[in-house]
């Protein structure tokens, strides 16, 4: 298997939990919080700096022009002088590829279907459901009324929106920008599971053949 899964989800929708689980269906990495400790490993900065400055975009000109920089693979000097979550970020954006180059795994948010979109192997999943099962589900795990849960699930989406098209430069849970987009409320924790297991077997079936199938001169 070669294939890598990023998966964005809005909140009370199980994709994590649904990662999770497809991670060890398929006996590989499911990196969550564990991508803060790699990324702190990697860059230096200590794990609690990543914590706190989770799911903070700044608008900022100096950040654009460094990410136009560091696109084109040059290092630059003007890094020093970025704000600190704006390093955070770079620094999970790092780890993320470098992790997808070590083998299959399982990403949970954080941007990382943008941080390996040039990566052929990668298949990112845009995880919803309808707002009164997200709404049954976050009040029951948590013990909280329905209004509590409502509360923090449109705070969470709006965050994890916020955060994603500023970075990104797409639009957080519309379809394109996604390969995939799953209803966990019609399919269920295990039925979401095991549709993507299917479309991984189907997709690197295909690949195979693709690369088979092709024919000097082949254009189309």
């Amino acid at each position: 298997m070669n294939t890598i899964i990023t998966i964005s989800r809005q909140h009370g929708s199980a994709g994590l939990q649904i990662g999770r689980e497809l991670a060890k269906e398929l006996n590989i990495p499911c990196y969550d919080k564990e991508l803060l400790e790699r990324a702190a490993k990697d860059s230096g900065l200590c794990k609690e700096i990543f914590e706190a400055n989770e799911k903070k975009p700044t608008s900022s000109f100096l950040y654009s022009l460094v990410m136009d920089t560091y696109s084109y693979g040059y290092s630059s000097g003007v890094l020093s002088d970025m704000p600190l979550n704006q390093k955070v970020f770079l620094a999970q954006f790092d780890t993320i590829k470098q992790l997808a180059k070590e083998g299959p795994c399982v990403f949970i948010g954080r941007c990382a279907d943008y941080a390996l979109e040039d990566n052929p192997n990668c298949l990112s999943v845009f995880v919803h459901a309808d707002l009164k099962k997200r709404i049954r589900r976050v009040a029951a795990i948590n013990s909280i009324s329905d209004a509590k849960a409502k509360d923090i699930i449109q705070k969470m989406d709006k965050s994890r929106a916020s955060y994603y098209n500023y970075y990104t430069c797409k639009k957080w849970g519309d379809m394109e920008s996604y390969h995939v987009c799953l209803d966990s409320g019609i399919f269920g924790i295990d039925g979401t599971v095991n549709l993507l297991k299917v479309m991984i077997e189907q997709r690197e079936q295909g690949f195979k053949q693709a690369i088979f199938n092709c024919k000097p001169g082949d254009t189309e």
